[in-house]
């Protein structure tokens, strides 16, 4: 028997998965009860919890218009065994339009028996938005939820 992927085989794994397309694979890299937070992403979910539900987030994502793949990754070991983080740009086309764009990505990844059990993701949502076309409607969106001063 082999031993566990490392966290950075693992990221290389999920950015891989990620520019192949290969969005049904994806969820198998975490662990059965990781959580995967956005603290930026504009609107919820900003925590997914458990694989299904990342599944999920997989799934939807597949259904959109965006293809992206990952460059110019730098990947930092850090003093925890478990914990890699990656700064990276995807590189993107919106398939409907064939509009290109570049996103920047910070990823904190903690990785435990070759699964991810918890992961950081610090995604430029707003540029993501703009390529497809939604920011107007996402700024509206945020503003009717917003509380009046």
């Amino acid at each position: 028997m082999s031993d566990p992927a490392s966290p950075r085989q693992v990221l290389e794994s999920l950015l891989r998965g990620i520019s192949d397309g290969r969005w049904d694979d994806l969820a198998d890299l975490y662990a059965e009860d990781a959580v995967v937070e956005q603290p930026f992403a504009p609107t919820p979910p900003r925590r997914l919890e458990g694989r299904e539900a990342i599944r999920a987030h997989f799934a939807a994502a597949a259904q959109g218009p965006l293809r992206l793949e990952a460059s110019n990754v730098v990947v930092h070991d850090t003093g925890d065994a478990e914990v890699v983080v990656a700064e990276f740009d995807y590189d993107g086309r919106v398939a409907t339009t064939g509009r290109a764009f570049r996103v920047a990505n910070i990823q904190v990844l903690r990785v435990r028996d070759g699964r991810i059990v918890s992961s950081r993701d610090y995604h430029d949502h707003l540029a993501l938005a703009a390529a497809v076309g939604r920011l107007q409607a996402l700024a509206a969106s945020i503003g009717s939820s917003q509380p009046a001063p």
